[in-house]
């Protein structure tokens, strides 16, 4: 009999595409609706779940005002979820982590791998960083087997308004290029971060760590080409036109945001302009060895499929 599936965060972006994906294989899976914040609703969760397997893919990326948000979800709730995790007799937790933990690389040429230690970037970055300690001791315990998927920055169909915002800025010669735009930034295909997540499941080890993104990190200038390329694909005029602006402008960002989540305050747009002229690379190298993970989708590919995506929406862009 095939061991029932608890998805958190279900209904975002990641965990529909895993939805999909575990459906399509004919897995059995718990719909729930709730809070990972709430005692009741977790308890509800995991009621009769016994050998489940568990991927925890709920958490705050970017909060609509407060830092706070960070700490409630990313940590309390990854600490109710683990808990409740151990008193049902859960088979196996997969956690959804990110490369926040480990913050930014001094050279374009340096990567991160599952070595690197903790760096990390301001809250959310202390927020993934305190919830990966608690899932990896988890697992280190023997108390659960646990296993922790580091995402970077991922992109593909059912994309956020804050995506979309990105492509239209490209289209039209407005989304700069900061400094020369040799920084590097490792992404990675909804579908091949959930190729990796479901391979991580069926691994057998526990309390290890895997950097699932696509086969290499490309330069903030590549990614710019490549959406251009894939709204030219999909038969929309798009310029190639492209502003550039200093790189310092990211640092003065850098230290406005710093500034704001000292004060508890999260501005999204200063946060992500903090980041785009910064490497944040990773290897895949442990993954493809240990979990023959082998990404199926490339960056010229996935961009052209979310930005098919949209056009099948009705989204503008």
């Amino acid at each position: 009999m095939t061991a029932p599936v608890i998805v958190t965060g279900g209904s975002g972006w990641l965990g529909h595409a895993l939805v999909k994906a575990l459906e399509a294989d004919g897995r059995p899976l718990r719909v729930f609706q709730g809070d990972v914040r709430d005692p009741v609703a977790v308890a509800q969760l995991f009621d009769g779940m016994q050998g489940a397997s568990v991927f925890h893919c709920a958490g705050v990326i970017h909060p609509l005002r407060a830092t706070r948000e960070f700490f409630d979800v990313n940590v309390g709730g990854t600490s109710l979820v683990l808990d409740h995790a151990r008193r049902a007799g859960v088979g196996r937790l997969t956690y959804v982590s990110s490369n926040s933990p480990f913050g930014y690389r001094r050279s374009p040429a340096e990567t991160f791998d599952e070595a690197a230690p903790y760096n990390p970037h301001l809250g959310y970055g202390v927020s993934k960083m305190e919830a990966e300690q608690l899932v990896l001791r988890a697992g280190a315990h023997g108390a659960l087997h646990t296993v922790v998927v580091r995402a970077p920055w991922f992109y593909g169909p059912g994309q956020p308004e804050r995506q979309t915002r990105f492509f239209r800025a490209i289209r039209r010669g407005l989304f700069p290029l900061f400094g020369p735009g040799t920084n590097r930034r490792s992404l990675v295909y909804t579908d091949n971060l959930v190729d990796g997540l479901l391979r991580a499941d069926a691994a057998g080890a526990s309390g290890r760590s895997y950097w699932i993104a696509d086969a290499r990190p490309v330069t903030m200038a590549e990614v710019h080409d490549s959406v251009r390329r894939a709204l030219a694909a999909e038969g929309l005029e798009t310029t190639s036109r492209q502003l550039r602006l200093p790189g310092f402008l990211c640092e003065v960002a850098g230290w406005a945001d710093t500034l704001a989540q000292k004060a508890g305050r999260y501005v999204q747009p200063v946060h992500v302009l903090s980041e785009m002229n910064k490497t944040i690379a990773c290897t895949i190298d442990r993954a493809r060895d240990e979990l023959g993970y082998e990404p199926r989708v490339d960056l010229d590919e996935g961009m052209r499929r979310s930005v098919r995506w949209c056009i099948d929406q009705g989204i503008e862009l």
